[in-house]
């Protein structure tokens, strides 16, 4: 009995040490008419589960080392098992010696549509294709998980990026909309295969250096400044190659605020240089540009 006990004790322990992601899952049916909140109680819980039991890259990490983030998805309507709606992911890495998490992506998904029957399993194979349901979250997994890697070093998030870009090939065979170059340009086609092209490797660049800076500010805050914009001056060297790119937009997305406050606050920096660039990269910003005081 007592080897047993042991042997419990010992899978769940292993079993909980392969997550990787710390992942609150929220569905929202306020835009429902007469939603069944049973059936949305269940799926909550599954793709909780899901997303937060699988092991997705067979790393052991500590529960403060998993990645921080969130998955908000709101309903617009369902017929039977069918249902429409969008899903916000977010994700933060936290910064070197302190208690504060950096925003790293934060993504309105308006395209997410699927088929779910309650209590059905939720399996996951990346080069099988189950459902649009599990194709998504999966593919939005390994996008967190790549991008977070990028942050720590340059290129570190390949595997992970490749794997979400698979899930989308392979995907594109259950006819939802979202996977296709024909779905419009700014989709998930787009976002993976943008991230990984070499023609936008100034950005991924751009996040690792970035982040570098901000590893770096409880050390010597002006160096570190400096270090966070000469990363984001090399998003203007993008900019001319790839003018208003939907994955620059999706960085400032992320990272709008968080430059407003970096160089808004501490030792001052010259940056009239980051200024202009930031206009002319991200001029919906425009008006968070301007409330940069220095």
């Amino acid at each position: 009995m007592n080897k047993l006990v042991t042997l419990l004790v010992f899978l769940s322990f292993g079993f909980v040490q392969a997550q990787q992601l710390n992942c609150t899952v929220t569905i929202n049916t306020e835009r429902l008419t007469n939603p069944n909140n049973q059936v949305f109680k269940t799926l909550q819980t599954a793709l909780s589960e899901f997303v937060n039991k699988t092991d997705w890259t067979g790393s052991v990490l500590k529960q403060n080392e998993r990645i921080n983030c969130s998955m908000y998805i709101t309903l617009s309507s369902n017929s039977s098992d069918q249902f429409t709606g969008t899903i916000q992911v977010q994700s933060s890495r936290l910064i070197f010696n302190s208690t504060y998490s950096s925003p790293v992506l934060n993504y309105n998904d308006k395209d997410f549509n699927f088929r779910y029957t309650e209590y059905e399993p939720l399996l996951f194979n990346p080069n099988t294709y189950d459902s649009n349901l599990v194709s998504v979250i999966s593919f939005y997994c390994y996008m967190i998980l790549g991008m977070d890697a990028d942050t720590f070093q340059m290129g570190a998030g390949n595997p992970y990026l490749q794997t979400a870009q698979n899930i989308a090939n392979v995907a594109q065979q259950g006819g939802f909309k979202g996977w296709n170059q024909s779905d419009g340009l700014q989709n998930r086609y787009y976002l993976i295969n943008d991230m990984i092209a070499p023609t936008y490797s100034d950005l991924r660049q751009t996040t690792y250096a970035y982040h570098t800076g901000l590893d770096a500010m409880t050390l010597d805050q002006k160096a570190a400044k400096e270090k966070i914009k000469n990363a984001l001056l090399l998003i203007g060297k993008l900019n001319s190659v790839k003018p208003n790119a939907f994955i620059t937009r999706v960085f400032f997305d992320a990272k709008s605020d968080e430059i407003v406050s970096i160089f808004s606050g501490g030792p001052s920096i010259p940056i009239t240089d980051l200024t202009d660039v930031l206009n002319k990269v991200s001029p919906l910003n425009s008006t968070k540009w301007s409330q940069i005081k220095y």
